[in-house]
Parts: structure tokens; C-alpha cells; sequence
């Protein structure tokens, strides 16, 4: 079984800075694309950050030259350095990895549970 844990939400002031991480944990063998996603009520989950295990890395435009995701693969955990946070960006932040888990053939996507980011004066 593996599982995905996000830390670092919270609450904070806009121009702020804000780090998320996560942490894959379990049977896992190889972890390829880990990404950072999120979602507001009402509206579908959209892609924030990903990268991939070659180290190849896209932002979502309104992100862009903001936020830098990171990985250590040695870890198996992916961060989301978020700076001069903007109200557009409050939602729940959901952290997802692209797994392959012991005695499996195939490649899994897990998610995490979820942790809100609030930006707000």
C-alpha cells in the first residue's frame, strides 16, 4: 500500500510565502511524475506543478515565476515552494505521485488527502 502525506498548509496574508510538502510512503519501487494539484468548491481540480523523474518540470501559467516544485527522490517526497501568494490562489492543495508499488507490473497515481491554503488580508 502506498500512501501520499501533505504538511505545510495553512493560513497566510497575500505577497506571502507558503511551502507545501509531501512524503510517498510504502511498497513503492519506482516513483516517475510527482505533481502538486488543487481545487476550490465548484470548479474541477486543476494541475499546479509537476515534475517528472528526468527532472522535466511544467507550471501552470497563473503559477508560473511564483512557485517552484521540487523533488528528492532519495526521500521520496515533493515540495511546492509557493511566493508572493495571491487570494486566486486559496484552495485545497493535493499532492499526487505516479507510483510503481512492489509486486505490481504497472504504474498507480496516488493522492494525498488534501491541505488547504488560505490567502487572505
Amino acid at each position: 500500500q502506498v500512501q501520499l502525506v501533505e504538511s505545510g498548509g495553512g493560513l497566510v496574508q497575500p505577497g506571502a510565502s507558503l511551502g507545501l510538502s509531501c512524503a510517498a510512503s510504502g511498497r513503492i519501487v519506482r516513483i516517475n511524475a510527482m505533481g502538486w494539484y488543487r481545487q476550490v468548491p465548484g470548479k474541477e481540480r486543476e494541475l499546479v506543478a509537476r515534475i517528472t523523474s528526468d527532472g522535466s518540470i511544467n507550471y501552470a501559467d497563473s503559477v508560473k515565476g511564483r512557485f517552484t516544485i521540487s523533488r528528492d527522490d532519495a526521500k521520496n517526497t515533493v515540495t511546492l515552494q509557493m511566493n508572493s501568494l495571491k487570494p486566486e490562489d486559496t484552495a485545497v492543495y493535493y499532492c499526487s505521485a505516479r507510483v510503481l508499488p512492489l509486486y505490481r507490473v504497472s504504474y498507480d497515481d496516488y493522492w494525498g488527502q488534501g491541505t488547504q491554503v488560505t490567502v487572505s488580508s
